[in-house]
């Protein structure tokens, strides 16, 4: 932190701050969290988040396993991580110290909820003896503010008529309202939330609304002053912001493919961490021309959508990697079929059930080849939680223009973190051209006008997309291999071969339409670090610091993951080094290596959390050593 001209005696000024707030499953970390974001996005600051949640509904209460964990980085100039480490750690109780203490910063600041660090407590969060780290000197490294952030609470709460175990719900808004006094949020943009929030509860509003007051008047009355700092507004570009998710952006982004294209859009779905909440925010969007299946299962959820597209629709399919296991038959059939179909895969900690509520990216040779026979597939990836929003855009265009499926990959990560988001001026986006086939394209052997569903668009090698239902233009589908051109159902092996490489081409043709290689840095540069999707924030803070410090490095980053980018060959022979880093065990470093024969370096991580920059920087450096 850079340390300048204080607001007052007793005030600090920094250009950024890293907290992590951290407590019980049921103790609303994650609201907790989320409210000083959205106080933070509103005050102006540039920020990002790492919500950080166990799988389980409910673990044991006091324990490890049930922690729930949110972090966030704010600051005055542009960032792309949620930060490395915290330098403040909001402890709700001694589970909550005992599993987020490492990760706190040398010297950083604990908020501690002592009421909890009783001796069951203690106990349950495998401190030996019960002994109470609050007490016993262990923390003397760390500046500590005890607060009895429970009994306070359940005080402010007793005059409004609250039961004690009803006020203690309302702690998090406590430790809400003091972290909020310390670091100069405004109260109005919390108090008016919880308002709206709980309106159909008025005890409710008032206890929340009153724990937060007493929490923000506690740093006055216990003279926390020393420990009160300001983070200015960033400097951001002009224009109209939001604080938004992966998932909401990738939302709107299928919302928006909708308008720009005039095609109505399905969404056939089945619940599943971390991609329902795609789910829930299309289902709220019927106005837009969108309807939304909630499918028993994921062979239905896709199938359901497979049918929509052969009706004239956007078919979409949401999912984290486990689904697109089960709708591996259904993606072939919409790739036979040559159907446009969007399948979003969510990637999540794997394999199995895995890690579902923690992020990883290990799905990308499951997105390249996970299907039976030759079923090529365009890939496109987000790479930050606001670009999902562009991306899903992207995947949309490229189904409808190529008539193909398209795999959308993102992770928990981009989907449940946030980052401000200026608004697109939404008659600036280019729109998605589609024609639909209304006339017969052919001729029979008597001569008469026929429709064929497989004579392609020489550019594009697209099939005309028929609405089902339009006179003259009546053609079969189905599973088997088809004729070329005619659709007939055909077993001649020379067909087969044809079909084959056709839909390998159509795909491969689609390396003419996208841009070429993102790369910032010099095109002489002694390293290379080549990334894929939401490494791109800790690859990008990585890069800079190596910059910072002498060094030439550039980054390339990949939204379009199959085809590769026309150029890519040629950027990665620039370059005497490359890196990779991956949060799997090397998944792209395998595709480039055999694709370009370069020696890619794989650096994987796959831990169900995201990258460091830190973590990138020291890779950096060693390579160049």
């Amino acid at each position: 932190m850079t340390d300048t001209a204080p607001a007052n005696l007793d005030e600090t000024s920094v250009d950024h701050i890293i907290i992590r707030f951290a407590g019980d499953s049921g103790d609303g970390m994650q609201l907790t969290g989320d409210r000083f974001t959205s106080a933070s996005a509103l005050y102006g600051n540039d920020l990002a988040t790492l919500p950080d949640f166990p799988a389980e509904i409910r673990a044991p209460a006091g324990t490890l396993a049930g922690v729930s964990a949110f972090q966030v980085q704010i600051s005055d100039h542009d960032i792309t991580t949620p930060g490395d480490a915290p330098s403040v750690l909001v402890a709700m109780n001694p589970a909550a110290l005992a599993s987020e203490l490492h990760r706190l910063l040398p010297g950083g600041t604990i908020i501690a909820n002592e009421d909890t660090f009783d001796e069951r407590n203690l106990a349950k969060a495998g401190y030996a003896n019960s002994e109470n780290p609050l007490e016993d000197g262990s923390l003397d490294g760390y500046t500590l503010i005890k607060v009895p952030m429970t009994s306070l609470t359940k005080e402010a709460c007793a005059e409004l008529g609250v039961k004690p175990r009803d006020a203690d719900r309302s702690k998090n808004f406590f430790a809400l309202g003091l972290v909020s006094w310390m670091y100069s949020r405004p109260m109005e943009t919390t108090t008016d939330w919880i308002k709206a929030k709980f309106a159909k509860n008025e005890l409710v509003v008032a206890a929340n609304t009153a724990a937060f007051k007493a929490g923000h008047a506690f740093g006055e009355t216990a003279e926390l002053g020393a420990h009160k700092v300001t983070i200015s507004p960033a400097k951001l570009e002009p224009g109209t912001y939001t604080n938004i998710n992966g998932n909401t952006a990738l939302s709107w982004g299928l919302v928006a493919a909708t308008q720009l294209s005039g095609i109505p859009m399905f969404l056939g779905s089945y619940p599943i961490t971390p991609a329902s909440d795609i789910l829930h925010e299309l289902s709220s969007k019927k106005s837009f021309n969108i309807r939304t299946l909630q499918a028993e299962d994921e062979i239905a959820a896709v199938a359901s959508a497979v049918g929509a597209s052969f009706g004239g629709h956007i078919g979409v399919t949401t999912t984290s990697g486990p689904g697109v296991a089960l709708k591996g038959e259904a993606m072939g059939l919409a790739l036979s079929l040559e159907l446009p179909l969007v399948i979003v895969n969510i990637q999540r900690g794997g394999p199995s059930t895995g890690l579902p509520t923690k992020t990883e990216a290990a799905d990308l040779m499951m997105a390249m080849y996970g299907r039976h026979g030759e079923s090529p597939m365009p890939i496109v990836a987000s790479y930050s939680p606001a670009q999902c929003f562009d991306a899903a855009i992207e995947a949309c265009r490229l189904a409808l223009k190529y008539r193909t499926p398209v795999m959308f990959l993102s992770d928990g990560y981009l989907a449940n973190g946030t980052e401000p988001w200026k608004l697109p001026d939404v008659d600036s986006l280019p729109a998605i051209d589609v024609e639909f086939a209304t006339a017969p394209n052919a001729k029979n052997d008597e001569g008469e006008d026929v429709f064929w569903p497989y004579l392609r668009d020489p550019v594009t090698l697209a099939r005309p997309w028929a609405i089902p239902g339009t006179p003259g233009l009546e053609h079969r589908v189905g599973g088997i291999e088809k004729q070329d051109g005619t659709g007939n159902i055909s077993y001649d092996p020379d067909n087969h071969a044809h079909m084959v490489q056709i839909r390998a081409d159509k795909v491969a043709v689609i390396a003419d339409d996208i841009p070429p290689t993102m790369v910032t840095g010099p095109d002489d540069a002694d390293l290379l670090v080549l990334g894929w999707g939401s490494t791109w924030g800790a690859i990008t803070s990585a890069v800079r610091r190596a910059t910072a410090a002498g060094h030439s490095v550039a980054h390339a980053h990949l939204t379009h993951l199959n085809p590769f980018p026309k150029d890519l060959g040629d950027v990665l022979k620039r370059y005497p080094k490359v890196i990779v880093p991956e949060m799997n065990l090397g998944q792209l470093s395998k595709l480039v290596r055999a694709e370009y024969l370069v020696d890619a370096q794989t650096v994987s991580k796959v831990k169900g959390q995201p990258f460091t920059a830190a973590e990138i920087y020291d890779v950096i450096v060693g390579a160049l050593q």
